[in-house]
C-alpha cells in the first residue's frame, strides 16, 4: 500500500472511529480524524499516530451539516492529499424510550447525524474519488449496526431505523459507483464496549446483553476495526455492497 493513501473517519474521536484511525494509521494511511465536540479526545488519537510514526490531523465538523462536510473534506485533500478512503462512522442515539414516547426532535437529530450526515460524506467522497471528476477511484466502508437487522425494540428503533438507511445506502451506492472504481461496504456492530451505551442511559448494557450473545462475550472496538480495515484493503478487492456482521452470532 503507498505510504500516501488518504484515509477521512468521521466521529475518529473515541470508539470505534478511534479504533479504526489507528488501525489505519499502522497500515500506512494519512488519517484525518473527525470530530465534532470532543476536541481533547480527537488530538489525542493524533497524537498517538504521530507517536507512533504516523500521519494525522484532527479537523472539527458536524457531519450533519453539509458547509462542515465540505469543508472537512477540503481540509483533508490540502494537508493531507487527495482521498482515497472514507469510514462513515460518525453516529449518535439518544436514552432509551419506546416510540410511543418519542418526540420528532429526537428522531430529527438521530437522522440528521446517522442518515443525512452518512449520505452527505459519501457524496463528497465519490466528488473527489471519481475518475470522472479526476480522482483515482477509492473505497467508503458504512458503519452501521446489527440493530439494522434486530430493530433495537423497546430502547431505540429510531436509532435502528437510521442504520437501516446506512444499509440501503450501502447497497445503491455500491452500484452506482462501481464502474468508477468506488467500493461501498459496511460493517454491522453488535454488543461492542464503547461510550454509546451511556448516551443511550444503560452504561452496563453490554454486559448485561452478553449472556443472550451466542460466542457469550461483548466484542472490542478492535475487532470492528480489523474488519473495517480488511474492507478498505487491496484484499477485498472484489468485494462491494456486502456487509461484516461482528455481533458474536447474533
Amino acid at each position: 500500500m503507498s505510504a500516501q493513501k488518504v484515509l477521512i473517519v468521521t466521529g475518529a474521536g473515541r470508539g470505534i472511529g478511534a479504533a479504526a484511525a489507528r488501525l489505519a494509521a499502522q497500515r500506512c494511511y494519512a488519517v484525518c480524524v473527525n470530530y465534532r465536540r470532543d476536541r481533547g479526545a480527537a488530538e489525542g488519537v493524533v497524537a498517538d499516530i504521530r507517536r507512533d510514526g504516523g500521519q494525522a490531523i484532527a479537523v472539527s465538523a458536524d457531519v450533519a451539516v453539509e458547509a462542515d462536510v465540505l469543508r472537512l473534506f477540503d481540509t483533508a485533500a490540502a494537508e493531507l492529499g487527495a482521498v482515497d478512503a472514507l469510514v462513515n462512522n460518525a453516529g449518535i442515539l439518544e436514552r432509551q424510550m419506546r416510540l410511543e414516547d418519542m418526540d420528532p426532535q429526537r428522531m430529527r437529530r438521530i437522522f440528521d447525524t446517522n442518515v443525512v450526515g452518512a449520505f452527505l460524506c459519501a457524496r463528497e467522497a465519490v466528488r473527489r474519488m471519481s475518475p470522472r471528476r479526476g480522482g483515482r477511484g477509492g473505497a467508503i466502508v458504512n458503519v452501521s449496526s446489527i440493530a439494522a437487522r434486530l430493530g433495537a425494540p423497546g430502547e431505540y428503533i429510531d436509532y435502528a431505523a437510521s442504520k437501516g438507511a446506512l444499509d440501503t445506502l450501502t447497497i445503491g451506492l455500491s452500484k452506482e459507483a462501481a464502474a468508477d472504481g468506488i467500493r461501498v461496504n459496511a460493517v454491522r456492530p453488535g454488543m461492542i464496549y464503547t461510550d454509546m451505551h451511556a448516551s443511550g442511559g444503560e452504561p452496563g448494557r453490554v454486559d448485561r446483553l452478553a449472556p443472550s450473545i451466542p460466542l457469550g462475550r461483548g466484542g472490542t472496538v478492535d475487532e470492528v476495526a480489523g474488519a473495517i480495515l480488511w474492507l478498505l484493503s487491496d484484499e477485498a478487492a472484489y468485494t462491494t455492497g456486502s456487509f461484516i456482521d461482528i455481533a458474536g452470532g447474533k
